[in-house]
């Protein structure tokens, strides 16, 4: 139970005389507000006879004058008090000279005039922020990238862990209660089975008040189910028996009990999922479905019996799709998803694995993007590895399709583009020409370079620093964003950059290794300000494309890096920040490496 504290009623004006004693204002002066002598001030006029006595009587009483104390309006109570060391205390001589009680002259503590309860509501938010983390709006704008808010991470979302414990926080005051309940019921996730769909349906029926704390809801979807339901693995028991069943799961692997598993049957159709956010959620504007991921999995249905579209959802402004390829395959199945939210803003869409499907799939929906669509995140392969060759699906998916011509046809009505997968040239080169440089509406550009495009008869297609052809490709890349800053008007973030996670050890005089991941290539421009690789080539289309623009640094050489027995040297003064700027001809010392490990 919170404490409450109570106020304590505020004392009048104390008699800073006292009822026994004669104060005598000489003059004005010496008022608190004007300090001044503390004796009447010499007149250079003649006194008159009674001036003369008046006089007289003063002197006989110049031992009785008291300065007045400071009022009790005043900020600090002692006039010689240290500054950060702020203490509502009465000296005991002042009050001992007075004849007045130290009770009386004591001044009230600052935190007994409120309590807990009457706290203002900013200071109740942050201690609740401290303990769940900073809660950002839905509709605010994402700090990374430019202030894109299309670069936003859903999958990382706040969603509190530790909901059982946490919640008891709500029976402290009825103002946390309050907030509490908004933050955990602001970011549910809720199995896509028809058990747990009526489940949460009832509970929010139970309980309505919950219903409008909820902005984002969460919909997974398994890809298979348990044969042999005796056998239960998810079976929850108390925390105190924990432990043995720890145990009895250990002895039943060693058994004979098969558990075998099969494909879902009693998954709800998108359907029956857009219909129970309609009816309960009205408030929800973040709808994440995932897929899941399996060899072989089966799609979500989209529709139940005799139903051919989806309920509309119009308070929905972004979609995330989590394993997407068990969601959307083709483009009539994101036109059924679309149709049902007309005011979608954003569309983030990752895969789990890479197919050579889901890059055909796409080339054949982004040319066909609604025109409210703003936001547009696409994660193909997020793996961040170098690779030695091109794999076999990308000679299949250039026989048929090619995605970089498809996305550039999205750019003219796009506001932010974020992309994860292999892209080349082509996709500045076909974008700007289809943008007209009044009308552009595209700010900010997001490039994660898997692989750069090239021609199918190349053999040597891999990428990595050691990779000088991937470098050269790299700035061909680079080259074209830039060129394409001519039409592009509006575009004043543009990042490109190759993730390798992989570590390739450098070795310095001192035996002491680490990973080389800051010398990975990248571009980069933001307000004017570029900074990563550069060359003569690309300094001069930027000069003409974005007058502008500059960059912040033009280092000539990495330094004195080489390689040797398959490992980086590295000298002592190797920095694992990564550069302000890369000359492109400087990886040309790297190239003598083993180009993969």
């Amino acid at each position: 139970m919170a404490t409450t504290f109570t106020d304590s009623p505020q004392d009048g004006r104390i008699d800073e005389a006292g009822p026994n004693h004669t104060l005598h204002l000489l003059t004005t002066a010496s008022t608190p507000a004007t300090p001044g002598p503390s004796t009447p001030t010499a007149s250079s006029l003649p006194l008159s006879p009674l001036e003369k006595l008046e006089k007289i009587t003063i002197k006989d009483h110049e031992n009785d004058i008291v300065p007045p104390l400071r009022p009790m309006s005043t900020p600090f109570p002692e006039a010689d008090m240290v500054e950060g060391d702020i203490q509502c205390s009465q000296r005991s001589n002042d009050a001992d000279g007075l004849g007045l009680d130290n009770t009386a002259l004591s001044i009230p503590a600052a935190s007994s005039n409120a309590t807990f309860r009457q706290l203002p509501g900013e200071i109740h938010e942050c201690i609740l922020d401290h303990i769940f983390g900073v809660r950002a709006s839905t509709s605010s704008k994402n700090s990374t990238a430019g202030g894109s808010k299309a670069l936003r991470r859903w999958g990382t979302a706040l969603r509190h862990s530790r909901r059982r414990e946490v919640a008891q926080l709500s029976l402290v005051t009825s103002k946390w209660r309050e907030l509490i309940q908004e933050r955990l019921y602001r970011h549910l996730k809720i199995k896509g089975t028809k058990e747990s769909v009526d489940q949460a349906s009832y509970w929010f029926h139970e309980h309505p008040n919950l219903c409008s704390y909820v902005k984002h809801i969460e919909i997974w979807f398994p890809v298979f189910q348990q044969k042999n339901p005796a056998f239960d693995r998810t079976h929850r028991t108390p925390s105190p028996d924990r432990s043995a069943l720890i145990r009895s799961l250990a002895l039943a692997d060693n058994t004979n009990t098969n558990v075998t598993y099969q494909s879902p049957s009693n998954n709800c159709s998108l359907y029956e999922v857009f219909l129970f956010v309609r009816l309960t959620f009205a408030t929800a504007c973040i709808l994440t479905l995932e897929g899941g991921d399996r060899k072989k999995p089966p799609m979500v249905r989209h529709f139940s019996k005799n139903t051919t579209s989806l309920p509309v959802l119009p308070q929905v402004r972004t979609l995330v799709c989590k394993g997407q390829w068990n969601l959307i395959r083709e483009n009539g199945d994101f036109q059924n998803i679309a149709a049902a939210l007309p005011s979608l803003q954003e569309w983030h869409g990752s895969y789990a694995r890479p197919k050579s499907k889901a890059y055909i799939s796409m080339s054949t929906i982004v040319p066909n993007l609604p025109q409210f669509l703003t936001h547009l995140n696409i994660c193909i392969e997020a793996d961040y590895r170098r690779e030695a060759v091109s794999p076999l699906f990308v000679k299949k998916v250039k026989a048929k399709a090619h995605l970089c011509a498809g996305l550039a046809k999205a750019l003219p009505t796009l506001e932010h583009l974020a992309f994860t997968g292999r892209i080349c040239g082509c996709f500045f080169d076909q974008g700007a020409r289809l943008s007209d440089p009044r009308e552009s509406r595209l700010k900010s550009i997001d490039l994660i370079v898997k692989n750069v495009c090239r021609p199918t008869f190349i053999w040597n297609d891999g990428s990595g620093i050691t990779d000088m052809s991937f470098i050269l490709a790299f700035e061909s890349l680079v080259l074209a964003g830039v060129k394409s800053l001519e039409r592009l008007k509006a575009l004043d973030y543009l990042r490109i950059r190759f993730l390798d996670l992989v570590q390739i050890p450098l070795v310095q005089t001192n035996e002491f290794r680490f990973p080389s991941p800051s010398l990975n290539p990248y571009f980069q421009l933001k307000n004017n300000q570029c900074t990563g690789i550069w060359s003569d080539t690309i300094l001069n289309e930027l000069a003409h494309t974005r007058p502008r623009a500059s960059f912040l640094d033009r280092a000539e050489y990495l330094g004195d890096i080489g390689f040797k027995d398959g490992q980086l040297l590295a000298p002592s003064t190797f920095s694992k920040t990564k550069p302000l700027s890369i000359k492109v001809s400087s990886y040309s010392s790297l190239n003598s490496g083993i180009t993969i490990s």
